[in-house]
């Protein structure tokens, strides 16, 4: 695959180090493109964390071959069964990935999702393979019975309607641009409030996606983070033409 993806092996290494770098996986130095040992090839739990949100966030259909407990080839002729024993006993797993090797010992990114919150936990050198998902658990279930996710912002959703200036309609939607969430402690303080602002003298013509203004979050007096308001249509200049066009689709409309 390497050679297929790259051209050689060692081309391919290189590819691995830059996105390494590109992800901030500072700790992280591969020597070659199958993980087993070798001198300097090193990295990190939080650097395998990064690499695994990555995975998860931008190809979220991985889940749909690391949740496969068992599966068959060949006609029935083969069996495989997945090594991550979280996938069958955990509640909310989804995956992520084993290996072991004799220097390395037993590893493990183990991903999982509740109510909404995802969570990874990162096993790295564990004496045996059982250890590994004992303390993967743990790690887990910290996670889960101490934080929630609140969602904050879900794309698309209206916010408020907004005034058009010179424009053949006089209104639009401004809709959330992405979904956004936060982290929270359970029994925190939640109380996060979102501050509305409208760009000032907005003026047709505007695209659908055109940025109108944004929503700020805030926690008491910390701002947490902002999303962009967009236009949800098109709307287009006044002109004596296209007036004359909406006027009549309206009394057509009306009069059908």
């Amino acid at each position: 695959m390497a050679e297929y993806l790259a051209g050689s092996q060692e081309a391919f290494v290189e590819q691995m180090n830059n996105k390494a770098k590109e992800l901030g996986m500072n700790d992280t130095t591969f020597k070659n493109c199958h993980g087993i040992d070798e001198d300097g090839h090193v990295t990190s739990a939080y650097d395998i964390s990064l690499m695994s949100r990555e995975l998860l966030s931008k190809h979220p259909d991985i889940t749909k071959y690391t949740t496969i407990w068992m599966d068959s080839l060949r006609d029935g002729k083969s069996g495989l069964v997945n090594t991550n024993k979280l996938i069958r006993n955990y509640s909310g797993a989804t995956g992520l990935k084993t290996g072991s090797t004799s220097l390395a010992l037993y590893n493990l990114s183990a991903s999982a999702t509740r109510d909404g919150l995802s969570l990874i936990a990162v096993i790295m050198r564990a004496p045996t393979s059982d250890t590994r998902f004992k303390y993967a658990k743990k790690i887990l279930d910290y996670g889960f019975s101490n934080y929630s996710y609140k969602e904050l912002a879900k794309k698309d959703t209206i916010v408020q309607e907004i005034n058009i200036q010179k424009g053949i309609e006089n209104k639009v939607n401004a809709v959330f641009e992405n979904d956004y969430g936060k982290l929270i402690k359970k029994g925190d303080s939640n109380n996060i409030e979102q501050n509305v602002e409208i760009n000032s003298n907005i003026t047709a013509p505007i695209k659908k996606g055109d940025v109108v203004g944004k929503v700020t979050f805030v926690d008491g007096s910390n701002n947490i983070s902002s999303v962009n308001l967009v236009a949800d249509r098109d709307i287009s200049k006044i002109t004596l033409w296209n007036m004359t066009t909406h006027l009549y689709n309206i009394w057509f409309n009306l009069s059908r």
